[in-house]
């Protein structure tokens, strides 16, 4: 099969796109023909070395997938031979950029069928860190004020919109290259950070403070502020340390998603009936994805980038 690795750590010179033996299910695993697999930034700090994630070389990146069940493990129940699929894979396995990925059974579920299936590769990560962040950390609920700083990028899309149909006042933080898609997600007041600063711009206090953008700690720490009494702030960014405010019994969380199939066909089912779009900004071979590194390195990719194999 053809597939992209990496046989040591580095730039994106380091991937190459190649010919690597077809994967093996084991026991509770299934194999998928891969129809779709999302870049994702992490992609690139496994492949630079830069994240504490083990894993053996050469890797074959991309932990987000959609596809379709060729073979099946001993063991797996709940899954058919020809059922499309998406799921959130192990980071530290070898990944979805390839024709064919092995994956555990119990992290995939049902693929939406309103969505074509390369494109539904722009869920699981993405949109389980959305979901994460606004409802078991920050505990969003109908009414509350949200603020989501740094919306403009595909967490902050399925954020935006997670937390408008929960029935919350959405603040959302965005460039103007992202205001028109903020926008179409629901947010009910766009900032624009390169106009203006939040700190400025935020003048009503807020239940849950969502950071998902590059910060400073001075910076973040300010924001906390702007945070009402009890209230939470939640961080996707863990290179810089999440403040809380504990005279105001403001809590702190920094989030690391995780897979949860119950989450994920929640999701799903949103898709499916319209009431969550997944934004794909680019469809490419699966040949060209070391030059999605390249770009993303250089700071040039903005949107999910999705990668289609070959046909078999």
């Amino acid at each position: 099969m053809k597939a992209v690795r990496f046989h040591e750590t580095g730039g994106a010179e380091v991937l190459r796109y190649e010919d690597a033996d077809l994967p093996v299910p084991g026991a509770g695993e299934v194999r998928i023909q891969v129809a779709g697999s999302a870049y994702n930034p992490a992609d690139g700090g496994l492949r630079g070395g830069f994240l504490p994630i083990p894993v053996t070389l050469p890797h074959v990146p991309g932990y987000d997938v959609s596809g379709t069940i060729d073979a099946l493990g001993d063991g797996v129940d709940g899954l058919s031979l020809g059922e499309n699929v998406v799921g959130f894979i192990p980071m530290n396995a070898d990944g979805s950029a390839a024709q064919y990925v092995v994956a555990p059974a119990n992290v995939l579920v049902k693929a939406p069928v309103r969505i074509p299936l390369a494109d539904a590769a722009g869920l699981p990560s993405v949109g389980l860190t959305a979901s994460q962040a606004l409802f078991e950390a920050g505990r969003l609920t109908a009414g509350q004020w949200v603020l989501i700083n740094g919306a403009g990028g595909p967490v902050g899309g399925y954020a935006v919109q997670l937390a408008k149909r929960a029935g919350a006042h959405v603040i959302a933080t965005a460039s103007p290259r992202s205001t028109e898609i903020v926008k179409a997600a629901g947010a009910d007041e766009i900032i624009d950070h390169t106009a203006t600063t939040v700190l400025d711009a935020v003048t009503e206090p807020v239940d849950v403070l969502l950071n998902l953008a590059p910060i400073t700690p001075d910076g973040f720490t300010a924001l906390v502020a702007r945070v009402r009494d009890g209230g939470v702030v939640v961080s996707t960014t863990p290179t810089v340390p999440t403040p809380g405010d504990e005279e105001r019994n403001v809590r702190a969380e920094t989030i690391f998603v995780h897979p949860d199939t119950d989450v994920l066909s929640n999701l799903v089912a949103l898709v499916d009936s319209g009431d969550l779009h997944v934004e794909i900004a680019r469809r490419v071979p699966l040949s060209e994805l070391p030059a999605i590194h390249q770009q993303a390195d250089a700071g040039e990719i903005h949107g999910k980038i999705v990668a289609v194999p070959p046909a078999v």
